[in-house]
């Protein structure tokens, strides 16, 4: 594993080694496009209405999915930056205890609008930084799970929230073009509440622990 470790810091290191000295006229603003995994759990943390009677000890699990991300950054200094980011991603809702392999929510949309400020440390070619900042997850499309349909539900809502963001990472420059390589992780804490309605009446409405990791690389341009 050392030997491993050791193969690919000389590695990064060869990459970087055309813009080892850090440029005068680096620009302020950079965009990246990512590949975004995002792997979040939806727990459930409490049960406020169950009209239904849902099993003891039921819990569930959120679907993980891959999305492309657009980043946009700008440098308010040679070391602190203000990035935003721009996705959809899309979830399934499913039990795992309690009524396990149920499908609870169908085809959860939702753009985590997220802000956040940025150190970079300047090692020449390779900066690293540590980031924090807030979102505001804002659900645009749910839908029933097929589960709960034949229960008479109607209509799911989950509900937008503002949350906290913690982001660690790198920016790994290709020569002196502005063109770079990027590697991404945040760590969200943010919950919603979800409601399941049979006509007007509010059914079911439980709280639940979202705090997905967020892992994305790609391709970065600084001009």
């Amino acid at each position: 594993m050392k030997k491993v470790l050791a193969a690919a810091f000389a590695g990064v290191a060869t990459l970087a080694a055309p813009a080892a000295q850090a440029r005068d006229d680096e620009g302020k603003v950079q965009v990246k496009l990512l590949g975004t995994y995002v792997a979040t759990d939806g727990k459930i943390t409490a049960v406020n209405t169950d009209l239904v009677g849902l099993p003891a000890g039921t819990q569930t699990e959120a679907s993980d999915n891959f999305v492309p991300t657009l980043a946009v950054e700008y440098f308010v200094s040679p070391n602190f930056s203000i990035e935003t980011i721009c996705c959809v991603t899309q979830h399934d809702v499913d039990a795992v205890a309690g009524l396990p392999g149920a499908e609870l929510v169908s085809d959860a949309k939702v753009i985590p609008a997220t802000l956040t400020a940025k150190y970079h440390f300047d090692l020449g070619g390779v900066k690293p930084y540590l980031g924090a900042g807030a979102t505001y997850f804002w659900w645009i499309d749910v839908e029933p799970g097929a589960a709960t349909i034949p229960l008479g539900v109607t209509r799911t809502t989950l509900s937008d929230e503002f949350g906290l963001v913690l982001q660690g990472g790198a920016d790994i420059a290709i020569g002196d073009s502005g063109l770079g390589i990027t590697v991404d992780a945040k760590r969200y804490f943010v919950d919603t509440t979800a409601r399941w309605y049979a006509g007007n009446t509010l059914a079911i409405e439980t709280e639940h622990k979202l705090d997905p990791w967020v892992l994305s690389a790609g391709v970065s341009y600084r001009f």
